[in-house]
């Protein structure tokens, strides 16, 4: 069953606290889904879907439930990491399409300036956990599994850290129209070649922020979204995907993106030619290298090449690219940052990005998050999104 044009984004709301140490997880929930259902013109008496993570407090859709008064009658706690909110907007509009819900709220928060913890990543030393024994040994952890991905790039593309800088250089050009981003300073390619090693070839700046925060959506039937007096936005193609590493036989290379990518657009009746303006996942820089390449926007191995020369700037490159700053300047609520992008991309069709940085007549946007690592285990979710008059 095809969901396009199925569902509409009628509501998205950013949280605008990079630090909340006054504000409990639970809280944070309840302010961002306040401001997407205000943004919307809804109510949480409107609400009758919750879609939710890993991490939603306590039992997740059950204590959301009952912490914001909702009465539902579907619920979703599909976790894949920091791509959770994008596969929810798909699962959202398939079960609005089944007639399950029609109004879904998706949210998502944390604290992890606040309140460091382990908890999103506690199974890299459960020996519970299948891989943890095979894989504990050679003491892993997300920035260095990032860094295989980069070094194998740039062995067998000819990439560079140069290339991989621009990715930072263009995040802080759109970053600093943002009041509300962790870092506003535009950098240039050499400041990110002089910030400190984090994990060859990886530099401090090549890594994403940890911030507090977190944002919503409101996802709606579009007999609805006519009703409301907001710009419809319709979900015209989502897709999902998952990658291992396969017993050891994993080529670095490339992403879940490559699966759900075409899939995405195959629904959407789009090609990546099309798409005006896109959000993609940035924990890392080479992450929207390889993604780029996975999409489409280029061939594989070009990925580099691609994002040089500020070609991701908004106004100056060919295809702009996290006009918010991403997570890589914005902000990265609760070490998923799935959310944002699809905040962003909203914003840019409607007309309501910054000036400095919104894309003339977007009609055609993407967003794209990867959750988990692309040097291991990971899920890639990806939506194509359309304004329509």
């Amino acid at each position: 069953m095809s969901i396009r044009g199925a569902a509409c984004i009628a509501g998205a709301y950013e949280h605008p606290l990079r630090k909340a140490p006054d504000t409990s997880l639970a809280d944070l929930h309840a302010q961002v889904a306040a401001g997407a259902l205000a943004d919307a013109g809804l109510t949480f008496a409107d609400v009758d879907g919750l879609f939710v993570s890993g991490d939603a407090p306590g039992i997740g859709a059950l204590t959301l439930t009952d912490h914001l008064g909702l009465r539902v009658r579907h619920v979703d706690s599909t976790d894949t990491g920091g791509s959770s909110p994008i596969v929810a907007v798909g699962h959202a509009a398939q079960a609005i399409a089944a007639g399950k819900c029609s109004v879904a709220l998706i949210t998502l928060a944390g604290r992890p300036r606040s309140a460091p913890s382990p908890r999103d990543w506690w199974f890299l030393e459960d020996p519970s956990v299948p891989e943890v024994p095979y894989e504990l040994p050679f003491r892993h952890t997300v920035a260095n599994t990032y860094a295989m991905v980069a070094r194998r790039h740039m062995h067998e593309f000819g990439t560079t850290s140069e290339q991989l800088a621009w990715v930072k250089v263009a995040a802080s050009h759109h970053a600093r129209h943002n009041p509300h981003a962790m870092l506003p300073k535009v950098v240039t390619v050499q400041d990110v070649l002089d910030s400190p090693l984090v994990a060859d070839p990886l530099h401090r700046l090549d890594c994403c922020v940890v911030s507090d925060g977190g944002g919503a959506l409101v996802v709606v039937h579009p007999d609805i979204a006519r009703g409301l007096d907001r710009p419809t936005v319709v979900v015209r193609g989502a897709a999902e995907a998952v990658k291992g590493i396969a017993g050891g036989r994993v080529d670095l290379t490339w992403s879940a993106g490559a699966i759900s990518g075409p899939a995405a657009f195959e629904e959407a009746g789009v090609t990546p030619a099309d798409v005006k303006y896109a959000s993609i996942y940035d924990s890392f820089t080479i992450t929207v290298v390889v993604q780029l390449e996975d999409l489409g926007f280029c061939a594989k191995g070009e990925g580099g090449r691609f994002v040089a020369d500020g070609n991701l700037i908004s106004g100056v490159g060919g295809l702009p690219v996290n006009t918010d700053g991403g997570g890589l300047c914005n902000n990265h609520p609760a070490n998923r940052g799935g959310v944002t992008k699809v905040i962003e991309a909203v914003r840019q069709l409607r007309g309501e990005a910054h000036p400095a940085v919104q894309v003339p007549d977007c009609d055609l946007a993407l967003a794209h998050g990867t959750g988990g690592s692309l040097g291991t285990r990971h899920a890639g979710a990806t939506l194509v999104l359309e304004r329509t008059a």
